[in-house]
């Protein structure tokens, strides 16, 4: 007897006090917060106070559950706040120090040792709880084991009750919980903060690399390197430095991209109206056509593969790097578990039996090549479906890019088509791929249950009548079974995540280590022999001395004629030296290294020095301002882009305002300055965005302001505007400015110090204007021939901006992103379930859910069986036990539960590819169809995400969590009934533990779906700040405003943080919940089937398996089905709602025009009124007109006369009421596709489509290339080109996406080539040659004028009068209203008549006169 047995109750007094005080106090008492910097404490959140069993149990998160849960959406701000060591001020000072390459030690060192370094003691952690949760995985079987070995002997020789292994059942699956969610919790902390810190990693390290050109050398870039050859008549536009890159949305970038501008003068100074960037064109002589292909700029050169890199290595990287977190699953858990399995069979199956375990062991590791073998023929096809999928994710990009010309051409169903067979092809190999899914499924499946019989088979033969308890080896030995399976499975399925992880990583090492820096940061010793000894001396002069400049540091400084941007070489043989306090122009040709002088001064380029004096220095102690040729804005404010982080004078302000010619721009939008720019700027017009650039290098209070050619995006009246008001105003006066200009002769006012480069990139004169004008001859005839220019221009009738049509009053951009609230709408899931259906949805669900019940009743049936056949042990002599028999009904019961599994799988998956194609379909026939209203208020990104991004998700995770779903709810109903059916009394428990997980999860659902929407709006802004930064490194730089990002960038991820945090902890909350619950239906079916009435030990471990079965499929059923809310369904119900869009009219029968029309241009319009939309303002006041067929009519007005209003209504583009005949049939009893595809319209901007020429001229392959040429000739493209020019147009010429390695001229003439070949009766040019230069308008006019056929009705909205002085009739528009109509030399003749008004005041008076009386041609 022991001792202390005769206290009595004071013993479990004083155990109870014990317990208290080393259990009790320890779990519950509250936390002590302890800052991570003393200096600067926090207010200390719940996680970082709450006790140890809340923080186990995550009692601290119910407040927000509670909250989320009773609110229809939950804000950020509601969510628990950040805590300190979540800071990404605090992980950058973490961390840095053993990752950025300028702290490490040890420079050469992998990132991977660094990141271990940073998290060894959450590594440690994590260790120690796979170690747990291994051990504490093996309490079910153990459990179960010691239950069935009790009931089996009756308790004979139990040293252990019953009630001890039944509590070990609920606390081992509560303890492996606890331990496997804390693991979670950890590596999901671990996740954020390593998000946030190579985040902020990447972004510091760009501030330092040089920006250089990188392009890829494809067909497209190799056409844009040769400059096409033209004589002087024709034009190129600044953009042939491009190299037929993309910016990065997609669309061309219509700039130069190069900082060195066009020749001093060779440029028609009128910019089109909506021109973006630098579209100015000019006449390109023989000399200057090698440097074209030099020419790029310093931020244009953003959209090379570098700034790619950078965006993809925060994101698509960043993603790869933590989804790899989990590699101690594989180094620690599986051996461990693998370990453990082999020890357990090896002691369950008995010592002298243990060969069948190693038989077992043997058939699985012989039967595992089969996986592999299909993994890797996945592999295969799933590389050959992603090549399908990006060319159709291509065709969908660059078709929603010119969706606009697709309508006003009449394309849509031929272009639907073409992405339909682009589907098609995709969607073959989703087919291969969804089979050998289910062939490695079956697999999975097959291989465990061969594994048992053949450890069953040895088992059980081997025998020789020894009594043994076969009930407790069968059951326990499959929950072990299952385990192994499990882990093998989930090395599979890892291994694939972590070699990504591993390239990634590798990514993210080569950026770190392998980028070219700026001279500032490299290291070269052998430089300190160069610095001058009189240092203090220059410090306050701006210039050069004896030095080179190249973009990279590996050239030697030597390049040879044609080579590419980067091995450009900027020289100064002696020195130059900008004059401080006055303006200080640099002018020369294209290629000279005007950009490349203001690069080198800012230190963006390799410094190579020529000599012991040599030096460059730029004082920055007064500040720096820059204004990049690509004008580059932050997607903010007006005015918050002005300020650029500066305090807010209103008085200073409204002076840049006023001087930048800013004030009618904001008066045209309703939110004024507050209105948002959008991403890139979007809402602006290339002119607009010039002038806030070079807004905010005003305002600053910098004392040195760099302006790359800010007036190359403004047309003339404009630039003379800026050079009045502001070169000459006292905001600039006494600050030191240097103008990159091929402006000269508008610039001559203000030169007071001129820099004259030459092509070879070295300094040719500086000094006076004059002086570089009598040095520089051809500079001088540029300087006449420009003025020149400048007098035509003044011809323009309409020189306004224009400005976006949809504004706000908020100046909030057009339409904001819809965002549901709540669960997902049944609208978007009858779309997908009417769709897997197809025509015969009765008999499709029946064959999906019938085989999947008998798929599923087969398997609860075999695990039935299994223990059938061991009570035949118990009940008769071993040697009595027919094997074959038992073994063939099992074997035939695993052959039906798979035959049934494919039938049904294959059938889902037909289903799931109709729903693909369908709802594809549906939505890119809904995106065709909507009016160019809607396509205006909807940003282009926004429907290719639709078509990309959600179509992603409607082949992939919808189809599968749905099919899932499925699986796991047949499977839960089959084990509840199994469980039912052998203890009927669990059936109110089985049901009410359903519920309460049901009801947990949806408790928990509600506050993911709030977290999760505002985590991903959280995201966006991180990624739009990076990117936004990244595009304007030059400009940060400039500026010095490293400091101003970093912090707002810090801001940024903190809020991103913030939201992530408490998303990953939500599943960790419901997790334990649901674990909780399914521990003590386990138990509790346990304790009843021991206690609560006589069952034999092979029914007990079936309902003791079926029951643990369906307990642990309740959390995972919760999880799949939130997964398919939230991470697919959302993207059903925004497909859903672009199904839902306005639309216009549908194609009719009846609206079939006949075979024979058009016969000719016959146009007749009766009281046409149009509007934009049902509530809006008439454009058009019921204007009526009559055009004979081949008659050439000229269309002028001022900005918002109706225009362009009416060319749109003509096409009925926009709403319309009256009357329109078209050859005699009245257009709106037309189909939309005929009346379009009828007429032709070139825009102002040609869109072009990349591919070859031919390809553009003829997308649907309708003619022979005899046609296409004589179009080309008759457009006059040979006009402009020699048969001996290397680098000619020719039909198989690459064009780039938009067109963008051609010049504005030659796309206009191949937009006239294109409307040539369409052979249409009506042709409409809507200011088609406003961009481009005097020479080609002529050459387009002429062709015009020759080509075209005589019924060929011309209508031309006309930017210039010389263009339609010569036509058959005059229309002036005003306030949409016809004011004047009919031919021009009787318009002339009214006195106070608006043309004659337009005409009396340009420059060209008696030219335009003549014209109108036909005394002389156009040309």
């Amino acid at each position: 007897m022991p001792v202390d047995d005769m206290e009595g109750g004071l013993l479990w007094a004083k155990l109870g006090v014990l317990t208290v005080a080393a259990v009790a106090v320890p779990l519950l008492v509250p936390r002590k917060y302890v800052p991570v910097d003393p200096k600067d404490p926090w207010k200390p959140i719940p996680e970082q106070t709450a006790s140890l069993l809340s923080m186990m149990l995550y009692y601290w998160l119910e407040k927000t559950v509670v909250e989320a849960y009773r609110m229809p959406h939950l804000p950020l701000e509601r969510l628990p706040p950040l805590a300190d060591y979540d800071s990404a001020k605090y992980l950058v000072k973490r961390s840095f120090k053993h990752l950025d390459p300028f702290e490490v030690k040890r420079k050469d060192e992998h990132l991977f040792f660094g990141l271990m370094r940073v998290f060894r003691t959450e590594y440690v952690v994590l260790a120690i709880m796979l170690v747990l949760q291994v051990l504490t995985q093996f309490a079910s079987p153990i459990g179960i084991r010691e239950l069935l070995r009790y009931l089996e002997t009756d308790g004979e020789g139990a040293t252990i009750r019953p009630w001890v292994w039944i509590a070990w059942l609920f606390f081992g699956g509560l303890f492996s919980s606890i331990a496997g969610q804390w693991y979670i919790f950890t590596t999901t902390r671990m996740l954020v903060r390593t998000t946030g810190i190579v985040t902020q990693l990447i972004f510091e390290h760009s501030l330092r690399i040089r920006i250089k050109a990188e392009i890829a050398d494809t067909p497209a870039n190799s056409v844009a390197n040769t400059a096409v050859g033209t004589p002087d008549t024709a034009s190129l536009a600044d953009g042939e430095g491009s190299d037929g890159q993309e910016n990065d949305n997609g669309s061309p970038t219509n700039s130069n991209s190069d900082g060195d501008t066009m020749r001093a003068s060779t440029v028609s100074v009128t910019m089109g109206a909506t021109a973006k960037g630098k579209q100015k064109a000019g006449s390109i002589s023989g000399e200057s056509r090698k440097s074209v292909s030099n020419a790029t700029s310093a931020e244009g050169e953003k959209s090379g593969n570098l700034v790619g890199k950078i965006n993809n290595l925060v994101t698509t990287d960043l993603d790869n790097l933590i989804n790899g977190r989990d590699f101690l699953f594989i180094v620690i858990m599986v051996p461990l578990q693998v370990c453990f399995c082999v020890w357990f069979l090896y002691n369950i199956l008995g010592w002298r039996h243990n060969c069948s375990a190693f038989a077992g062991m043997g058939m699985m590791v012989v039967l595992f090549p089969l996986p592999g073998y299909v993994a890797s023929r996945t592999q295969t096809v799933q590389v050959e479906k992603m090549k399908m999928t990006d060319a159709r994710v291509q065709n969908v990009t660059e078709t929603m890019n010119v969706i606009r010309m697709i309508k006003l051409f009449g394309w849509e169903p031929r272009v639907a088509e073409q992405l339909s067979e682009k589907r098609e092809a995709e969607l073959k190999y989703q087919w291969q791929y969804r089979i050998l899914g289910l062939i490695n499924a079956i697999l999975n499946h097959v291989i465990p249950f061969i594994t048992m019989i053949v450890t069953f088979v040895c088992y059980v033969s081997i025998m020789d009548g020894i009594h043994v308890n076969a009930a407790s080896a069968v059951f326990s030995s499959m929950s072990v079974f299952e385990l192994l399976r499990q882990s093998l499975h989930g090395v599979f399925g890892m291994l694939p995540a972590i070699i990504r992880a591993k390239v990634s990583l590798d990514r993210v090492n080569e950026f770190l280590h392998k980028t070219e820096l700026l001279d500032q940061y490299t290291e070269e010793p052998d430089r300190s022999e160069y610095i001058p000894p009189t240092k203090d001396a220059s410090t306050h002069l701006l210039g050069i001395r004896n030095a080179s400049f190249t973009w990279s540091s590996d050239n030697d400084g030597l390049s040879t004629p044609g080579t590419s941007r980067r091995n450009f070489t900027l020289r100064v043989d002696d020195e130059v030296f900008f004059q401080p306090g006055h303006i200080n122009l640099l002018v020369g040709p294209t290629g000279s290294g005007k950009t490349s002088l203001l690069m080198a001064l800012l230190g963006e380029m390799h410094y190579i020095p020529s000599g012991p004096d040599s030096f460059y220095n730029l004082p920055r102690e007064g500040g720096v301002a820059y204004a990049a040729q690509e004008s580059w804005v932050q997607n903010e404010t007006i005015r918050e882009n002005i300020l650029f982080g500066a305090p807010y004078d209103e008085v200073r302000y409204n002076k840049v305002i006023d001087q930048c010619g800013l004030r009618r721009d904001l008066s045209l939008f309703d939110a004024g300055d507050q209105t948002e720019v959008g991403e890139k700027g979007l809402t602006l017009s290339g002119g607009q965005k010039a002038r806030i650039t070079l807004a905010r290098a005003v305002y600053s209070s910098a004392e040195i302001i760099l302006l790359d050619d800010v007036l190359a995006a403004l047309d003339v009246h404009t630039s003379k505007w800026i050079i009045d008001k502001c070169f000459k105003g006292d905001l600039v006066r006494g600050r030191t400015i240097l103008l990159v200009t091929h402006n000269v002769a508008m610039a001559t006012p203000i030169a007071e110090f001129v820099v004259s480069l030459g092509t070879d990139g070295r300094i040719v004169s500086q000094g006076s204007l004059s002086k570089a004008l009598a040095k520089d001859k051809k500079l001088s005839e540029e300087v006449a021939e420009e003025n020149q220019e400048i007098k035509k221009a003044e011809n323009e009738v309409d020189h306004e901006e224009p400005n976006v049509e949809a504004k706000k009053s908020d100046g909030k951009l057009i339409v904001a992103e819809e965002v549901s609230v709540g669960h997902v709408s049944w609208a978007a899931l009858r779309m997908f379930f009417s769709s897997l259906g197809g025509g015969h949805p009765f008999l499709f669900w029946m064959l999906c859910v019938g085989t999947l019940a008998l798929s599923e009743l087969a398997d609860t049936i075999q695990t039935w069986f299994l223990g059938f056949w061991a009570r035949q042990y118990e009940d008769h002599d071993p040697s009595e036990v027919k094997v074959p028999f038992y073994l063939t009904g099992y074997a035939m019961l695993l052959v039906v539960s798979s035959v049934f599994y494919c039938i049904g799988y294959v059938f889902y998956v037909y289903g799931a590819l109709r729903a693909s194609r369908d709802i594809h379909k549906t939505l890119v026939t809904s995106v065709f169809s909507t009016t160019l209203r809607w396509l205006d208020m909807t940003p282009t990104s926004r429907i290719i995400t639709r078509c990309t991004q959600d179509i992603q998700a409607v082949d992939g995770p919808i189809t599968d969590y749905f099919r899932g779903l499925l699986e796991l709810s047949m499977s839960m109903v089959v084990k509840l009934a199994a469980v039912v059916i052998m203890s009927p009394v669990f059936l109110i428990p089985g049901v009410l533990v359903a519920v309460l997980g049901g009801w947990c999860g949806q408790i928990y659902m509600k506050a993911q779906l709030s977290v999760k929407r505002e985590m991903s709006n959280a995201r966006a802004p991180v990624l739009g700040h990076f990117g936004a930064a990244i595009a304007g490194l030059t400009s940060i730089r400039a500026y010095s405003a490293q400091k101003m990002f970093r912090k707002e960038a810090y801001k940024r991820i903190d809020r991103w943080t913030t939201s992530a945090r408490t998303f990953y902890n939500l599943n960790r909350w419901v997790c334990v919940r649901i674990d909780v619950l399914s521990s003590l239906f386990s138990s509790g079916l346990a304790a009843y089937l021991v206690y609560g009435g006589r069952f034999n030990a092979s029914n007990t471990g079936f309902s003791l398996n079926m029951a643990v079965g369906f307990s642990g499929m309740i959390l995972w059923w919760v999880r799949i089905f939130n997964e398919f809310e939230v991470s697919g369904a959302r993207n059903l119900e925004r497909i859903e709602q672009y199904v839902q869009i306005e639309q216009e009219p549908k194609p009719t029968a009846d609206g079939v025009p006949p075979a024979y029309w058009p016969a000719s241009g016959g146009l007749k319009v009766e009281k046409l009124s149009a509007r934009y939309s049902q509530d809006g303002p008439r454009v058009l006041q019921e204007i009526s007109f009559e055009v004979k067929s081949g008659e050439r009519v000229g269309i002028v007005g001022r900005t918002g006369s109706g225009k362009s209003s009416l060319t749109l209504s003509l096409l009925r583009c926009i709403l319309t009421e009256g009357k329109v005949y078209y050859d005699g049939l009245p257009t709106d009893t037309l189909n939309l596709d005929a009346l379009r595809s009828s007429i032709t319209i070139i825009p102002q901007i040609p869109e072009l489509l990349s591919g070859t020429l031919r390809q553009n001229l003829d997308p649907f392959e309708q003619h022979d290339d005899a046609v296409l040429n004589d179009a080309l000739r008759a457009a006059g493209l040979f006009s402009v080109q020699n048969d001996t020019d290397e680098g000619r147009i020719t039909l198989d010429s690459q064009i780039s996406s938009g067109g963008s390695n051609l010049s504005v001229g030659q796309r206009q003439i191949l937009a006239l080539a294109r409307a040539i070949v369409r052979q249409s009766k009506l042709l409409i040019l809507d200011e088609a040659t406003s961009a481009i230069d005097y020479a080609t308008d002529t050459v387009i006019q002429t062709s015009l004028r020759r080509e075209l056929n005589k019924d060929v009705t011309l209508l031309t909205v006309a930017h210039r009068l010389q263009t339609i002085m010569d036509a058959d009739k005059i229309m002036v528009l005003d306030a949409g209203r016809i004011v004047e109509f009919g031919k021009p030399s009787e318009l002339l003749k009214i006195d106070q008549g608006r043309l004659r008004s337009l005409v009396d005041e340009s420059g060209d008076r008696e030219t335009l006169y003549a014209m109108a009386e036909g005394s002389i041609a156009s040309a």
